[in-house]
């Protein structure tokens, strides 16, 4: 019995994503995330997403109450010398106005390079962010007296809270975790 050749049609055709062996690990969403919001960051100005989620580091939580970036616009093929586009709340515009070198000082400082040589400013509300404050829950049981004692003699106060938090969770558990 002979084979029959195969036409060059059938020897190229597609394999679906099932068939197709994994040519990279697997990736964090963290380390996806900052590459899908850059695109849209960037869309709308930004350089860095960083300077709107740290605006109240950048600037100091007075000023970041008050005032918002809204993007940074550049000369055409530049990345320094930008002018930020801020918006402060109605009434507090001359008081910013006298503290803008402040401010340029301080972006230019959390960029590393003089990103910002000027900045406007548009008069609009500003939404404080306020952190999402969660009682915790009633039925927490106290963590086990064996593991406390362990986590006393921890010298660093965040790394002995989240064996703490740790710890408290598997108290609180019962067998196996369940995914739903």
């Amino acid at each position: 019995m002979t084979e029959r050749p195969v036409p060059p049609k059938m020897k190229s055709r597609k394999v679906s994503a099932e068939e197709r062996p994994r040519i990279g690990a697997p990736r964090q969403i963290s380390d996806l995330m900052p590459d899908i919001g850059r695109a849209a960051f960037r869309k709308f100005g930004f350089v860095q997403s960083s300077i709107v989620t740290r605006w109240a580091e950048i600037v100091g939580p007075h000023y970041a109450s008050i005032s918002a970036p809204e993007s940074i616009r550049f000369p055409v093929g530049q990345k320094a010398g930008g002018t930020l586009q801020l918006t402060v709340m109605s009434g507090h515009a001359p008081m910013v106005q006298h503290v803008l070198p402040d401010i340029v000082d301080r972006v230019n400082r959390f960029f590393g390079y003089a990103a910002v040589a000027k900045v406007a400013m548009r008069q609009g509300d500003i939404r404080p962010a306020t952190a999402e404050r969660r009682p915790p829950p009633r039925n927490l049981k106290p963590i086990p007296v064996e593991l406390g004692d362990s986590l006393r003699d921890i010298g660093d106060p965040e790394l002995r809270a989240v064996l703490e938090s740790l710890a408290q969770g598997l108290a609180n558990s019962s067998g196996l975790p369940k995914i739903n």
